[in-house]
């Protein structure tokens, strides 16, 4: 290991202090001696699907981006893939070795600036594109971190020809309130079939307004075995998210009217304006285990080894003669996953007087914690009948059941007032479902799951997906339709059903199952760098939160203010959505223009509110400055969308839910300008940011939640290496 990278690892673990010196076990891993430098064969081995582990998808398209030997003569290669959280169904990735972009890839506002959030890194956040947002999980806190927390589905499996680390450091300058994150991927074979590997991620933003801080520390081990007649993969993390609520600042006018708020005596900084609150925090806990494993039967037929595609480049480099080998065909696969996850959320306020004044109810006295734990288990059995093994297998088909078990634990009270104690909320619920699967060939590929809850709390709640692409190749370009498509009838997810806490509580038996119904289709050129998607949705008994704050009125009947309160409310009636977006990429020599134009409609603005149009564009020239070793780039983003009464942010479920109607302030109609400077040499990449840099022009309204303003303007910094030592 080099003295730069043992250096850098300590100088981490010390920033971290004793409080996570447990990081220290992880690292050690990436000093292995002997086993990080076997020279794997080049042939990564076949896949449980019977194809092989080349360097590129099914498309054909590289998705090795990496695979060069340097002049110490270390094996340099990887393959990376992610697995679907049901079944286990391998999903090739590419490589993240992209330079255009990279200057995005901390912004909690996302790489298009198509997030609200609460204006400091790491905060929770919410897609103004409808279509982007992922179904609630039964633990709905930790949805809004989803820059940060990673469920199965979005943990990247890598096989790897030598040991490859990834570490990435963020930073920005401020000498108060900086914001830091520090991230780590090593991954490691032990052969080719098996690999093992851990990532970290550690986040702290201290804010550049008062009480917001965020202290995040996420990691996991994950580990991955695909051999012919068994493949295995598993993942444990866990999760500690640490944010301070300040309730939003006081009045939006220190932002909008600076000058105006300071009364001519000076000029207001950031840490110089009020917030709502300065002693309450939200803190998240949770360990995931997954496990996804299948045995295959099937048998071998003989291929000439010059068809495979990880082979063919084989050839080419050595000049080998083909050969005969024998590959594995898989027929039949059974299957077993299981999910094991244990949450825990903690609400802490320590000013009563303060909330008495804000809140209409205080549920448990002067008692400052509330806690809520939620446990689950989830199997899933299934038989595949497995696609490809006979020329009229032209898909995979495969049954399964799943048993879900869910255990909540919640405060509640007693008949003795300001008493509370938990109560426990046990559901069981039993599915039965399906799935067919293509995706082998280059023309068409599609993939139809239907699931129903025969048994248990969700009782009568199903839902039908189907997604699928077509690459065509018409007039010298490549085409590509997809289409997403599903019906799904959902019961609300519990804590919509049952939440008690210090200021909120409701009890809703009575809700109704929701019926969403989408289609939705994107249509790619590639050469034209144009990317068409558009849908619509109609969703009927759509449930939310909303704020249900009552006035508070002086002896003159004029209203002074409003006793926060929240409640979950469903709408009967249909909802319908529309959203086309559209990406648009140009060249013209060095200089780049890539930009994309969201249009939503909200058949019911005030439940579901959407800004009409969103915006974005990035101009920038790209070139080498050193040929095949320096390139850069140097430009200017802007983000854009128009005003609308975007959700606001409840810090006690910690939650974005709807304004009240009797208070409502719009957002938007502010452009947002970053100018930035991307270095890509060798394999480390650099930006260096000016963020915010139209802040004191126009109206100043940069707010991406209402009463929550972004970072004034600010220098930043990112920086990534890759390793393959």
């Amino acid at each position: 290991v080099s003295p730069f990278r043992f250096i850098l690892y300590l100088c981490v673990i010390m920033k971290m202090k004793l409080t996570h010196i447990s990081i220290l076990i992880c690292l050690l891993c990436s000093f292995t001696p002997a086993l990080a430098q076997n020279r794997l064969d080049n042939r990564f081995g076949t896949s449980a699907s019977g194809r092989s582990l080349g360097t590129h998808d099914r498309n054909g398209n590289p998705i090795d981006t990496t695979a060069v030997t340097d002049a110490k003569s270390i094996p340099i290669g990887l393959y990376s893939w992610k697995v679907t959280r049901r079944l286990g169904n391998i999903v090739p990735v590419p490589v993240d070795t992209l330079m255009s972009g990279f200057q995005n890839s901390n912004d909690p506002a996302g790489p298009t600036g198509q997030y609200n959030y609460l204006g400091n890194l790491g905060a929770p956040r919410m897609s103004r594109i409808f279509f982007d947002r992922k179904e609630e999980s039964q633990f709905f806190f930790t949805d809004q971190y989803d820059q940060s927390v990673l469920r199965p589905e979005d943990v990247t499996f890598t096989n790897t020809l030598s040991p490859f680390t990834n570490l990435t450091y963020y930073k920005s300058f401020n000498s108060r309130n900086s914001e830091e994150r520090f991230k780590s991927y090593f991954a490691i074979n032990a052969n080719k079939r098996l690999g093992f590997g851990f990532y970290i991620d550690y986040l702290y933003g201290r804010g550049m307004y008062n009480n917001q801080s965020t202290a995040f520390f996420n990691g996991g081990l994950f580990a991955s075995y695909r051999g012919d007649k068994y493949d295995m993969h598993f993942i444990f993390n866990n999760d500690n998210l640490k944010m301070r609520e300040n309730g939003g600042i006081t009045d939006d006018r220190y932002i909008t009217d600076p000058l105006d708020m300071a009364e001519g005596k000076k000029q207001y900084t950031s840490t110089d304006i009020p917030t709502l609150f300065n002693k309450m925090w939200n803190h998240n806990t949770s360990y995931h285990t997954f496990l996804t494993h299948r045995f295959n039967l099937g048998f071998y037929k003989d291929i000439p080894d010059s068809l495979r595609n990880d082979s063919k480049e084989e050839a080419a480099n050595d000049s080998i003669e083909a050969e005969i080998v024998k590959e594995f065909v898989p027929v039949t696969s059974f299957i077993h996953t299981m999910e094991l996850d244990f949450n825990g959320r903690k609400f802490i306020t320590q000013d009563d007087a303060q909330n008495r004044e804000y809140f209409e109810h205080t549920y448990f006295g002067n008692d400052s914690i509330d806690r809520n734990r939620r446990t689950s288990l989830r199997n899933t059995l299934g038989i595949s009948l497995r696609e490809g093994f006979n020329k009229w297998a032209k898909a995979g088909l495969t049954a399964f059941v799943t048993h879900e078990y869910r255990d909540f634990t919640l405060p509640d009270s007693t008949i003795i007032p300001g008493q509370r104690i938990n109560k426990h909320y046990k559901e069981n619920v039993v599915y039965v479902g399906g799935e067919l699967l293509k995706e082998q060939g280059k023309l068409l590929h599609y993939k139809v799951l239907g699931e129903v809850a025969v048994a248990g709390e969700d009782a009568g709640q199903f839902r039908v997906e189907g997604n699928g692409d077509l690459n065509l190749n018409l007039l010298g370009d490549s085409v590509r339709l997809d289409v997403n498509a599903y019906v799904k009838n959902l019961n609300p997810v519990f804590y919509y059903r049952n939440f008690h806490s210090k200021h909120y509580w409701w009890d809703n038996n009575d809700l109704s199952k929701i019926m969403r119904t989408r289609v939705e289709g994107k249509l790619s050129f590639k050469k034209l760098g144009t990317t068409l998607r558009a849908g619509v949705e109609n969703i009927k008994n759509y449930t939310y939160l909303a704020n249900t704050s009552i006035p508070v009125t002086s002896n003159s009947g004029q209203v002074i203010g409003f006793k926060n309160n929240a409640s979950v409310f469903q709408h009967s009636g249909n909802i319908q959505i529309l959203t086309a977006v559209l990406q648009q990429k140009l060249k013209f020599g060095i200089l780049h223009l890539d930009g994309e134009i969201a249009y939503q409609k909200s058949s019911e603005q005030t439940i579901i509110p959407l800004p009409e149009l969103s915006v974005y564009g990035n101009l920038y020239i790209k070139g080498g400055l050193v040929k095949n070793v320096l390139q850069a780039e140097l430009g200017a983003d802007v983000r854009y969308f128009t005003k609308y009464n975007a959700p606001d942010y409840s810090p006690v479920i910690g939650q974005f839910y709807l304004q009240n109607p009797e208070n409502q302030i719009a957002i938007g109609g502010c452009p947002m300008v970053n100018v930035y400077a991307n270095l890509h040499w060798k394999r480390t990449r650099i930006f260096v940011m000016m963020y915010n840099v139209n802040q004191t022009m126009g109206n100043s309204r940069y707010f991406l939640a209402p009463h929550y303003p972004i970072s004034p303007r600010i220098l930043k910094l990112g920086i990534s290496w890759n390793f393959f030592d």
